[in-house]
């Protein structure tokens, strides 16, 4: 599946979003009130290395990283227990290539929130992140439900 196709695909099967794009990083939050500082991501697309980013190296052609927020006891049951928050150059260390495509890994500087990742989701792992952006979604419902409320 490319980018458009699942932008498409996260924008008609969730309810409640806000998207915001900048700079080759969409941003997908639950906010069903559209109310400022409200929203709870639980997904972003990035389709282009940073001075602080380059370690999934996007700036291939075609290449893109879905990045999701998922529960700990599914990051864990993946994975095992999510690693400790990265050192000075922001990166976790783990023995997964961060360059391989349709391959589920840990994000490689958020895996410590949960977070995990695939470049360029296919045939391996689309059922899987289909999944994964349910339960990323459900949490982000549950998280938003539990945030305090803003004037």
């Amino acid at each position: 599946m490319d980018e458009a196709a699942l932008t498409r695909y996260i924008t008609d099967t969730f309810a409640g979003l806000e998207t915001a794009s900048a700079e080759g990083v969409a941003v997908f939050s639950y906010n069903p009130d559209h109310k400022p500082s409200a929203g709870v991501y639980f997904a972003t697309l990035k389709n282009r290395d940073d001075a602080h980013d380059d370690v999934s190296q996007l700036d291939r052609p075609s290449v893109f990283r879905l990045s999701l927020a998922i529960t700990e006891a599914t990051y864990t049951t993946l994975f095992g227990p999510p690693p400790p928050r990265p050192g000075e150059d922001g990166l976790i260390e783990t023995h997964h290539d961060f360059t391989a495509l349709d391959q589920l890994t840990p994000h490689p500087a958020y895996a410590y929130l949960a977070w995990v990742c695939v470049l360029s989701p296919g045939a391996a792992t689309m059922e899987t992140v289909r999944s994964l952006l349910a339960e990323a979604y459900a949490q982000a419902v549950r998280r938003h439900g539990q945030a305090p409320a803003h004037p």
